[in-house]
């Protein structure tokens, strides 16, 4: 085995001072997803393992680690709605994380808008320049190997409608780093910007 390398079993421990899983796996993008409850309650909440997983239709997925405000609501009427998090509203974003109990309306507690949605009775970010509106297609309890539940849920959604700032629109063509988007990584606070100045790009290669 070669000292450059550090190798570790994570059932066994990683024997580092913080875990790197996260910080590897990353920057991730944030889910910031909000729900209702039925009886009227907003739920706010961000999730660091988020992600889209289909074009058509399209779909996107988080994961919550426990059964939280968010899962409970999406289990009783099968919506919620996905903001994009953004430079301006990182410290909004990181006050809604807060473990507030249900009965706590996380865009009041932020100071951010709720906006009604046009297809779910889920509101948006009215200050969030993206925003997904989405129905419950699956919700899944994560395994281990031993087939035994982590405790985890991995909660999947179809995009039924968009909401894109015009200004973000360039030609036609979504302006990613225009945007301002942050992105989780490893560590208990970091965090990371997209800017144009880290783009490039690569064309697919033509199979001959």
């Amino acid at each position: 085995m070669s000292d450059d390398i550090h190798f570790y079993e994570p059932a066994h421990g990683h024997g580092l001072p913080h875990d790197p899983f996260n910080a590897i796996v990353g920057p991730r993008p944030i889910g910031w997803i909000a729900t209702r409850s039925n009886a009227g309650a907003l739920n706010l909440a961000p999730y660091s393992f988020f992600n889209a997983f289909n074009y058509t239709p399209p779909l996107i997925g988080f994961s919550s680690i426990g059964r939280k405000d968010t899962l409970r609501n999406i289990e009783e009427n099968g919506e919620f709605v996905w903001n994009l998090a953004t430079r301006p509203l990182a410290e909004a974003m990181n006050i809604s994380c807060a473990a507030a109990p249900p009965e706590v309306d996380e865009f009041a507690l932020a100071g951010l808008t709720p906006v009604a949605s046009r297809m779910v009775q889920v509101p948006r970010v009215g200050e969030s320049p993206v925003a997904f509106e989405c129905r419950r297609t699956q919700i899944i309890e994560l395994q281990g190997l031993n087939g035994d539940g982590v405790g985890s849920w991995l909660v999947l959604g179809e995009v039924v409608g968009v909401h894109v700032a015009r200004h973000l629109l360039v030609d036609g063509v979504y302006d990613t780093a225009g945007a301002a988007p942050i992105l989780r990584a490893g560590g208990p606070a970091d965090y990371f910007e997209i800017t144009a100045d880290s783009r490039f790009q690569m064309r697919r290669p033509a199979w001959p």
